[in-house]
């Protein structure tokens, strides 16, 4: 039987040490979508990102299909390890995937040295 793989989740934090996803989240007024999000991360603890794609430079979109159509963007580093990049909506998803490639190359280039 094979072993459930868990993977310890984590927040990109900025040089500057703004936490870019928590923020996001504290921002929503949406009591619904953040209930969602949090049991969405919870899966992710436990190895099911869910709803998922690439959208390149080794950054992952989650879409949650409720409401605006929030994304959480992510990078994983090893078999075990998520860094929740940032957030948004579809409207905003564009400038938010630059945005989340940016975070991760920066995150990479700081803990991978």
């Amino acid at each position: 039987m094979e072993e459930a793989i868990h993977k310890k989740v984590e927040t990109y934090v900025t040089r500057g040490g703004k936490d870019v996803f928590q923020e996001w989240l504290d921002r929503l007024a949406d009591r619904r979508a953040r209930v969602l999000i949090d049991k969405t991360l919870a899966k992710v603890r436990l190895g099911n990102l869910g709803q998922h794609k690439t959208v390149g430079e080794g950054v992952q979109e989650i879409v949650l299909d409720y409401g605006p159509g929030y994304r959480i963007y992510l990078g994983e580093h090893g078999a075990r390890l998520v860094i929740l990049l940032c957030g948004s909506t579809k409207k905003r998803q564009e400038e938010t995937i630059k945005q989340a490639k940016r975070y991760w190359k920066d995150w990479k280039e700081r803990t991978l040295k």
